[in-house]
């Protein structure tokens, strides 16, 4: 639904060319899109043979294509009912508190803290647009002339505050010394802005006021430190197995740490 309302706008996203509810078909409803030629960056490694100035075209493009995004009007691309943005960030701050309660197998430090302090700081949201809900440089792909093309995996997309989106973007933007991570980054990539100037050019472009953006981006940790716990416990239980699996326990510290920070600067 979302990319057959953004096909019109802006915002490069696939054509959706069919949809199938017959289950009877695959075993579940599908769809299918066009395919798009283009490059999904997820390593600073992927993006260094691109060279400082291609790498910062496409990470400035990332921030732009999200300012067109955060420009739709919902109402105007049949999307006014796609979520319920009365009480966004409360819900969220809820919803990945409950995830977390899901996920305790083990003593987390600040993780709790973490939580209550985001909740006595919920800002007050800007005007709801469609957000992504996971938008980084490996969910778009982009074109040899360095150009975004599609922006991809809508599945988290929804009505909401927009700052959630580039709360995100920051957290992802943000160098990790993590040898060997299992969890990659392409802000150390040559060429790579700083987070700051990302925030600047989105604040430029858009219009909207990102002073209260240290409470996005701390809420942007406590989400994936949340996610990376529920990936360790079910590890922990022998329900996921993989190569790296075993190394995402000792990453949660470290996105707790951010954001217990994040915050206290903020």
């Amino acid at each position: 639904r979302v990319i057959s309302a953004l096909h019109a706008t802006d915002v490069p996203v696939p054509e959706a060319l069919l949809l199938c509810e017959d289950d009877s078909v695959l075993g579940a409803p599908f769809y299918v899109m066009e395919f798009v030629e283009g490059t999904p960056y997820r390593s600073a490694a992927e993006l260094a043979p691109l060279g400082p100035e291609r790498t910062r075209a496409a990470a400035l493009g990332l921030v732009d294509t999200l300012v067109d995004l955060h420009a739709v009007d919902p109402a105007a691309v049949g999307l006014a009912d796609f979520g319920r943005p009365e009480g966004f960030l409360d819900r969220q701050l809820r919803r990945w508190g409950k995830q977390l309660d899901a996920s305790r197998g083990r003593e987390l430090p600040g993780i709790d803290e973490l939580h209550a302090a985001l909740g006595r700081a919920l800002p007050v949201s800007p005007a709801p647009t469609v957000i992504h809900g996971d938008y980084r440089l490996d969910n778009v792909l982009i074109d040899g002339d360095d150009r975004i093309r599609a922006v991809l995996d809508w599945e988290m997309s929804t009505l909401g505050d927009p700052l959630t989106d580039l709360g995100l973007l920051v957290m992802y933007s943000t160098p990790l010394d993590l040898p060997d991570s299992p969890i990659s980054t392409t802000a150390t990539a040559p060429g790579h802005p700083a987070a700051a100037e990302l925030v600047e050019r989105y604040a430029a472009r858009s219009g909207r006021d990102t002073s209260a953006l240290a409470w996005y981006t701390a809420f942007a940790w406590f989400k994936l430190a949340v996610i990376l716990e529920g990936i360790h416990y079910r590890w922990t239980l022998g329900q996921t197995v993989g190569a790296g699996f075993d190394r995402i326990g000792e990453l949660v510290p470290v996105f707790i740490e951010h954001g217990l920070t994040t915050l206290q600067e903020g």
